[in-house]
């Protein structure tokens, strides 16, 4: 086994990929970097449950043809075991849904060392006919060599799924050198990728506004994002108080700050007896002076609006099925997936007016100007009533909207892959 073969060069190396037998279909090969990449992480991204579901998806769908792949933390690259995979998924799984956020440092260390020790990446075989690379993640694209020296090894073609473009369009929102990453991630994918999924019409109109000639050509297609189907779900009671939800990182794209002072104005009008509590679910990430500020030190606040870090998935499902409406004022997405998945849970949305939040949500929820706190805060008190009528008329909107599916999504991962093959 050798490391990353550092002098291939970036275009992706000189190989000939084998003949195209129009009989036979590619073999698939998954890599899955970004799930071994994140074994101490008690609860998932976004970015991470797509992964998931592409794994769970293709072996529903493709098991005789398809492999796992990975770029080990150790900085090795190999393909892993499927049987292997399956229990490491299984394991994954179970973390996300229930265990995981009560594990002791100790122990998630420990069962995080046994599955790395237990997918070590195994040799490449030959490609004996046309073999598909497929990257879901973002993970190792801003390292084109890198990428190069995988696709060389396998042989193959590469598709890749672009999320989102927010770290070029609004650097604002970004991490100090976020925007030159992405740029080096597009440009990887410019160079290399054989084939492009999108989430969304909005990343792909972002991704052609930035585009260079070496796109022009690829197939392309648009894959909404899937949920998991509707079920019924026990409702939480939080001392019999109408709550909302705001799902995702604290960071300035969130703009959990706009809720925050929205809150605080309803806390002045009502007090905090009678006001309906905010729920924030997610960690605190990054450039959040000013929201970490309230969270800590806003006396009239405290008990009203309440951060959950870390919660597993079985306590997040019922946590949204009781909320009065999912609250998503994001200044830009990719793709809205918590508005689809709140509405295939029967849960109103109200949610700032982007293209891909209403991609996903289609005429459901009632958008709002994500800078306009009035409309926030009489929209949101009028969905706090026990007979609210705006939160009665999204409701009756939704068996109008179906959502996504992740059966739907593959369907055109698969697709390309042929039309991959045949280019």
């Amino acid at each position: 086994m050798k490391l990353f073969d550092q002098t291939l060069p970036a275009g992706g190396g000189s190989y000939l990929p084998p003949p195209v037998n129009a009989r036979a279909q590619p073999e698939l090969v998954l890599d899955i970097s970004r799930l071994l990449a994140r074994l101490l992480h008690p609860t998932p991204t976004g970015v991470d449950r797509v992964e998931m579901a592409y794994a769970r998806g293709l072996l529903a769908r493709a098991p005789e043809r398809l492999h796992f792949a990975a770029v080990h933390p150790t900085g090795l690259y190999g393909r892993l075991r499927n049987a292997d995979v399956c229990a490491f998924l299984d394991h994954t799984s179970r973390r996300w849904e229930t265990d995981g956020v009560y594990e002791g440092r100790a122990e998630s260390h420990r069962q995080a060392a046994r599955w790395l020790c237990r997918l070590w990446p195994q040799p490449v075989p030959p490609a004996v006919r046309p073999r598909i690379l497929i990257q879901p993640s973002p993970n190792h694209l801003d390292r084109p060599e890198r990428i190069a020296a995988k696709v060389a090894r396998e042989q193959a073609r590469l598709i890749c799924l672009v999320h989102d473009l927010i770290p070029i369009t609004h650097p604002e929102f970004a991490r100090p050198g976020g925007a030159t990453s992405h740029r080096k991630r597009i440009r990887t994918i410019e160079m290399q990728a054989h084939g492009v999924l999108l989430n969304s019409q909005a990343t792909l109109d972002a991704l052609l506004e930035i585009s260079g000639p070496d796109l022009h050509g690829k197939p392309i297609r648009v894959a909404p994002l899937g949920v998991d189907q509707r079920q019924t779900m026990a409702v939480t009671e939080l001392v019999g108080r109408p709550y909302f939800l705001c799902l995702g990182t604290i960071e300035p794209r969130k703009n959990h700050l706009l809720l925050l002072n929205v809150w605080r104005s309803i806390v002045e009008r009502l007090g905090r007896e009678r006001s309906p509590l905010l729920l924030i679910v997610g960690r605190r990430g990054w450039e959040n002076e000013n929201v970490i500020d309230m969270l800590d030190r806003c006396e009239m606040l405290r008990g009203v609006v309440r951060e959950l870090d870390r919660i597993p998935d079985c306590e997040l499902r019922n946590l949204l099925a009781g909320a009065r409406a999912l609250l998503m004022p994001s200044f830009a997405e990719g793709f809205g997936l918590p508005v689809a998945e709140a509405l295939a849970a029967q849960v109103p949305v109200i949610a700032s007016d982007l293209p891909a939040h209403r991609e996903a949500g289609g005429d459901v929820p009632d958008y709002l100007d994500p800078l306009n706190g009035v409309a926030w805060r009489e929209t949101i008190l009028a969905y706090a009533a026990a007979t609210s009528p705006r939160r009665r008329a999204q409701v009756s909107r939704m068996p109008d909207w179906s959502p996504f599916t992740w059966e739907n999504h593959l369907d055109a991962v698969l697709a390309l892959a042929e039309e991959v093959v045949q280019c």
